[in-house]
């Protein structure tokens, strides 16, 4: 069901601002120099910007909140519409739905808001210094996962429709914009735009080596490299907690037998102390090489979907300057 519709970047405007009285919309808002998902009303609505990467938040915070209340009924009611979604954080969220929709342990509260989510993918038409996707075959643009995939080319905004979720949306939308088929020579144009970004990425990390190659690299890696790229890490857990893939989390026990789920992080110290305050990563140098196993060896044998989409936002928040693919270029040599 890969249709493609195309509508004047105004009407589309005016279509999602009527569609907020049914929906509640995010979308990329660009403040400064910082790009991330925001709420939209009819003040902010011709501001949300598309096609450039990436926001600053991963979409797994839509679904997997920080403080998340496990045994009061689940709270979302509207159905939402998020826009403007990179094909990375996309594809992360094919791990997390290992997890969390296994059909013997399914997570009620991740299955409810994922749906009441219709997803809106965005192609790259830019990159960012560390942006490495194509390395772990992932695109720069979306393939999967979303409802509908979107480009600004113009004056006109262009929609591709894989699912039935996304043709019910297009559907909607007609009641207030005029949407018609692209023309086939503009689908061209955003075709020639996507090939343009995903051979710069190919060029830009040419010698990075690719997920099952990392994978194979870290399980043979010394203990000095883990040593040497730990040296400056402070245990922030900000790669982890960024990270549109990583969803390790306490259940945190409260009055009136309440649970609380909390997102953690495997580069907290203490993660994984035990009775007897027994903690079988308590050395820095251990948690740091758990982090890089869990995501390239361990849970490749376990899950079908890879752990690492080359969003690059661990690198970009790490506080000691950490750069993973400078470690697995070492490891390449």
């Amino acid at each position: 069901m890969e249709n493609f519709y195309s509508v004047l970047i105004s009407e589309w405007n005016r279509a999602m601002e009527n569609l907020l009285q049914q929906y509640e919309i995010y979308a990329p808002i660009q403040t400064d120099e910082t790009i991330d998902y925001e709420i939209i009303d009819a003040d902010n609505i011709s501001e949300a910007v598309y096609n450039i990467p990436k926001p600053t938040t991963p979409l797994k915070t839509f679904f997997l909140p920080v403080k998340e209340n496990v045994t009061k009924p689940n709270q979302s009611e509207k159905t939402r519409i998020i826009t403007g979604i990179p094909s990375c954080d996309l594809q992360a969220l094919n791990i997390l739905d290992e997890i969390y929709l296994d059909k013997e342990y399914q997570d009620s509260y991740y299955a409810d808001k994922r749906e009441k989510t219709i997803l809106i993918g965005t192609s790259c038409f830019s990159i960012q210094e560390h942006c490495h996707c194509i390395s772990y075959e992932v695109k720069p643009y979306p393939e999967s996962v979303c409802d509908i995939s979107l480009a600004e080319v113009g004056n006109k905004i262009h929609l591709k429709v894989f699912t039935k979720k996304g043709e019910g949306l297009i559907n909607s939308l007609k009641k207030y914009a005029t949407i018609s088929k692209s023309p086939q020579i503009e689908i061209e144009e955003i075709e020639l735009k996507q090939k343009k970004i995903e051979n710069q990425l190919l060029e830009n990390n040419r010698d990075l080596p690719d997920y099952k190659k990392t994978g194979e690299l870290v399980e043979q890696a010394k203990d000095e490299i883990w040593q040497k790229y730990s040296s400056t890490c402070v245990s922030c857990g900000a790669c982890a907690t960024i990270c549109p893939t990583c969803s390790c989390f306490l259940l945190v026990d409260k009055q009136g037998f309440e649970k609380v789920r909390q997102l953690d992080a495997c580069q907290y110290p203490g993660f994984e102390r035990v009775a007897g305050d027994e903690d079988p990563l308590h050395g820095l140098a251990k948690r740091f090489k758990n982090r890089y196993f869990c995501k390239y060896f361990w849970k490749p044998y376990k899950f079908n979907s890879i752990t690492c989409t080359g969003c690059g936002r661990c690198i970009e928040a790490c506080i000691g300057k950490i750069n993973k693919n400078e470690l697995f270029r070492e490891l390449a040599q």
